[in-house]
């Protein structure tokens, strides 16, 4: 096992990470171990945007989006602005 020391370490972080290491039964060292850990080595750390927020509304039942049929859509003015092809 390595060694790592954190050199100017924010006050506010330190005294964060030594609160989040009590609610979690762990000292500040253990809380920053299992903090790097999860976030370098889990595989959900690679998840990309669109999965991480369906991740978040799933429990709420999720995000049905109706999607514009394009062929038939003419809100875009700008398509409606060109000239016509001769």
């Amino acid at each position: 096992m390595a060694t790592l020391t954190i050199r100017n370490l924010d006050e506010e972080v330190k005294r964060r990470l030594r609160i989040q290491g009590a609610k979690n039964n762990r000292s500040m060292e253990a809380e920053a171990r299992e903090i790097l850990r999860r976030c370098l080595l889990d595989s959900e750390s690679e998840k990309g945007l669109a999965s991480t927020i369906q991740e978040i509304v799933a429990p709420y039942g999720g995000v049905e989006l109706k999607l514009p049929d394009r062929k038939s859509d003419t809100s875009d003015r700008r398509l409606n602005d060109l000239p016509e092809e001769q």
